[in-house]
């Protein structure tokens, strides 16, 4: 734990926390997944992703993320969850699908995580 500007800033291992030196860093990807709420902008991704990507201005470890579909790499690239979920929702994936990929799990052991989950947070709150 660390103090900057009067903030406490906590690490969490293996997580990449969003913070204003990933907001600056991902401002290109972000933006671009932003535009993804036009569908004539999901289309013209689609038509031509390096086109589309340089016109946003990405960097190369952002356009290998985008080119593996990797949201861990997107979010190390900084990437804000939310806008990946825009670029996300291109190829039919669902914010499930995110979080299996985050904790390395298919999405049916995921989703079984998340039930057991909310089992015993029910038992427990009885």
């Amino acid at each position: 734990m660390s103090m900057k500007s009067g903030a406490i800033a906590h690490e969490i291992l293996g997580t990449t926390i969003f913070d204003g030196n990933q907001a600056r860093k991902g401002y290109a990807l972000n933006k671009m997944c932003f535009s993804f709420n036009s569908a004539e902008n999901r289309a013209e991704f689609l038509k031509n992703e390096d086109a589309y990507c340089t016109k946003f201005g990405l960097n190369a470890a952002q356009r290998a993320a985008i080119a593996n579909r990797n949201v861990l790499q997107l979010i190390t690239a900084g990437g804000n969850v939310y806008y990946l979920a825009k670029f996300a929702g291109i190829f039919g994936l669902d914010v499930q699908d995110i979080g299996a990929q985050q904790t390395g799990l298919t999405k049916d052991a995921f989703k079984a995580r998340l039930v057991a989950a909310g089992n015993h947070r029910e038992v427990h709150n009885l």
